[in-house]
């Protein structure tokens, strides 16, 4: 057995929801981010939740899905048809948007676009032509009849024959509720007294009943129109989300992607030339004089001493340097100056930079090495009770240990087509039959449970408890992976070679389909060693350009998923010894490495810089650790096809990037990218390449400087366009 080794603090396996956004394949819809969106429901052949939430609704009756001019495909809804939405669809819900298009074919009272609450005296509900005697568009949110906020709009009607699209909003936190058509509010009431917890179960559903075309109440008019790509949001959505959702529907402006063109929030605004705090009080600011090498941008200081009126004593002064695109200014000796600004002011600090031949530096040292977790323990407090740290260890690790690995090995079992054991459930969520990310929680689990193991030597039961779980992880792993491009059964058909996978049974295209009837498992043509909870069409789209999304043509971050198996085998081989973990490690790094290593330069930037789709999380990282453990080579060099040429040197030529100081993360998803930079650290180590460790040290001082807020996040903040 090896010593505990690595692994510095506890991984919690929270698996959260599933992606996606059907439209953009991207985690912007219309400009609001995903993470608010609970459901959407496009309703053009079938009634699924394109959400990464998988709360796929179940139509009833006699509903038919007919072709449309304005959207191709819609569904009709009439007699007594109607979709019932899952009840857990608002759990932990605190404000509630929901949106959808609507086309009238009968102007009668008493039908309901929906209606959502535990029952019918506590819900919400749109009527597009009222109900009883008044016949105008109406939303109502009522709890018991003791609170009753009902919305009509006397000035507006819902025309029949026609497109309209109505939106409710229950913004708890604003007090407010507010209801639009066509992107305009017509309605509101302020100063409510209402809760969500009010009108649903938002602790576990099971009261909910969530109709769409129906009343909950069984006496009134069942829905007869057409209906198109309903909504929920778990946030009050904005006038303007609202006006963005409905002009992008009809193609009046474009969607929003990736990076954010105008601010979402309501934050204060300061001039640029009026002075706040100490500014105001300014009489001068330093100049300095900087050397650089050439070729790599000066590292200008963010604060500069400053001389302030009256003789105040103040405090240093935040300066604004320019941040050019490329290292054109150093790629010769010289000198040249450069202007900052101070917000609110018009000094103009100078910066004096002296560019000066290259010289070699002096390689920096580790100075901080992981410690094993057996190193730690955690004692009672002087008077012999448990301290917090011992409660919440105990708290996760009980919870751990009672966890059934069958249920993280499921994904992998469907994969293959293999028989799922007696009793065994997928996770769910991000586990899914359909989600494009499956196996993801299974890598943190292996590395939870390493963990685990590594730290519970102060009880010998719950310690074996880890251990068993362990050996059970990797043997079924191992003995999936051992499958991989082999027959599956004497003299039968197979690829070993990875680099020639064809196309699953029956396929014209590599499919990301992994619906039941449309998942391949034709394991014996994977080529030897793959292992992964979906088949290898993933890997193979991302090479031919596929992008983030949820149709068969698109994909989710392949190899951010296998990153996290990856570290979890590793993970366990480092605490434990277990050789088949490591087998199972090198097998799918063989893999990797025959694929990647026949890619051009030109692929593989275009791959690393594609939104989400390109995701590797921390595959550099991963495959150099490979490297360490084992000593091939070959794995240090799969390590290097994962650099992002882009963002760590600019081009393939290398000619900047942020081994050169130049800014090359602006407006990139952080989640994405800071993965990297920890891999590029880990490169430096493994082979003492310094340009690695300069493209960590860069971006540490630029995100912590120029980047960072007072919290610590680095991308947006109430509706993040990059978090």
């Amino acid at each position: 057995m090896k010593l505990y080794k690595i692994i510095t603090c506890f991984i919690c396996v929270m698996i959260v929801g599933q992606v996606q956004v059907r439209a953009q394949g991207d985690q912007i819809l219309d400009g609001i981010g995903e993470t608010g969106l609970i459901a959407r429901y496009v309703f053009d052949k079938d009634a699924k939740d394109w959400s990464r939430n998988n709360l796929h609704a179940e139509i009833k009756g006699d509903a038919k899905f007919v072709k449309d001019e304005l959207f191709k495909n819609v569904l009709a809804l009439s007699g007594q048809a109607y979709i019932i939405l899952p009840s857990s669809a608002l759990n932990n819900v605190e404000s509630i948007s929901m949106a959808g298009w609507i086309k009238l074919n009968a102007p009668t009272s008493d039908q309901f676009f929906f209606d959502f609450g535990k029952n019918q005296n506590s819900h919400a509900y749109v009527a597009p032509f009222g109900t009883g005697k008044n016949e105008n568009f109406t939303t109502a949110v009522s709890e018991n009849r003791n609170k009753d906020y009902t919305l009509s709009s006397s000035k507006v009607g819902l025309p029949k024959d026609r497109w309209s699209h109505l939106v409710l909003v229950i913004d708890v936190p604003s007090k407010t509720i507010k209801a639009f058509m066509n992107g305009v509010q017509v309605s509101q009431k302020g100063e409510i007294e209402l809760e969500l917890s009010d009108i649903f179960n938002v602790e576990s559903g099971e009261e909910n009943q969530l109709y769409i075309g129906k009343a909950i109440s069984q006496n009134k008019a069942s829905l007869d129109a057409s209906i198109h790509d309903f909504r929920i949001y778990r946030i009050g959505l904005t006038n303007n989300q609202v006006k963005g959702i409905f002009e992008n529907a009809l193609k009046k402006r474009d969607g929003v992607v990736n990076e954010r063109k105008e601010p979402q929030d309501n934050l204060p605004e300061f001039s640029r030339t009026s002075p706040q705090l100490y500014n105001e009080f300014l009489a001068s600011v330093d100049d300095i004089e900087v050397e650089t090498q050439v070729g790599v941008l000066p590292r200008l200081p963010r604060t500069l001493k400053a001389t302030y009126k009256n003789g105040l004593k103040g405090p240093q002064v935040k300066v604004t340097w320019p941040a050019p695109d490329d290292n054109s200014e150093v790629l010769k000796t010289g000198t040249y100056i450069i202007n900052g600004s101070v917000a609110g002011t018009d000094l103009k600090p100078k910066a004096t930079v002296h560019v000066v031949e290259s010289t070699i530096a002096e390689k920096p040292a580790r100075a901080l090495e992981a410690f094993d977790l057996d190193q730690v323990s955690l004692e009672s407090n002087t008077n012999g009770q448990n301290t917090k740290f011992i409660e919440n260890r105990d708290k996760f690790i009980n919870t751990l240990a009672q966890t059934n690995p069958d249920s993280f090995l499921y994904m992998f079992r469907n994969a293959f087509g293999q028989e799922q054991p007696v009793g065994a459930k997928p996770l769910g969520v991000w586990d899914t039959q359909e989600t494009k990310l499956r196996g993801h929680a299974t890598g943190h689990y292996l590395t939870a449970i390493a963990q685990a193991y590594a730290s519970t030597g102060y009880d010998k039961a719950l310690q074996q408890n880890f251990a068993d779980k362990m050996e059970y992880m990797v043997n079924t792993l191992y003995q999936l992976s051992q499958m991989s491009g082999k027959p599956a059964e004497e003299g039968g058909d197979f690829n070993a070679n990875p680099t020639a996978v064809p196309m699953g049974p029956g396929k014209e295209i590599y499919s990301s389909d992994l619906s039941e009837e449309g998942i391949r498992t034709d394991y014996w043509n994977w080529g030897e060693g793959f292992i992964s909870a979906y088949p290898p069409d993933q890997f193979i789209m991302l090479e031919n350009g596929a992008v983030y999304g949820t149709e068969e043509t698109k994909i989710w971050a392949p190899y951010y998923t296998l990153h996290k198996i990856l570290a979890g085998l590793m993970d366990i081989y480092e605490v434990s010894g277990n050789e088949k973990a490591l087998a199972v490690a090198e097998g799918m790094g063989d893999w990797v490495y025959a694929r990647l290593s026949e890619l051009p330069t030109d692929t593989l930037i275009s791959m690393w810089n594609r939104y989400i789709a390109g995701e590797f999380g921390g595959m550099n990282e991963a495959m150099a650790r490979l490297y360490r453990i084992t000593g091939k080579d070959t794995y240090l060099e799969t390590a290097r096809l994962f650099d992002n040429i882009k963002v760590f040197f600019g081009d393939a030529n290398h000619s900047h990037g942020l081994a050169k100081n130049v800014d090359t993360f602006r407006g990139l998803h952080a989640n994405q990218h800071i993965p990297q930079i920890v891999g590029a650290l880990e490169m430096y180590r493994d082979s003492d390449k310094p340009e690695y460790f300069n493209v960590a040290d860069n971006f540490w001082v630029k995100a912590t400087n120029d980047y960072m807020y007072s919290i610590g996040g680095v991308a947006g903040a109430r509706n993040p366009a990059n978090a």
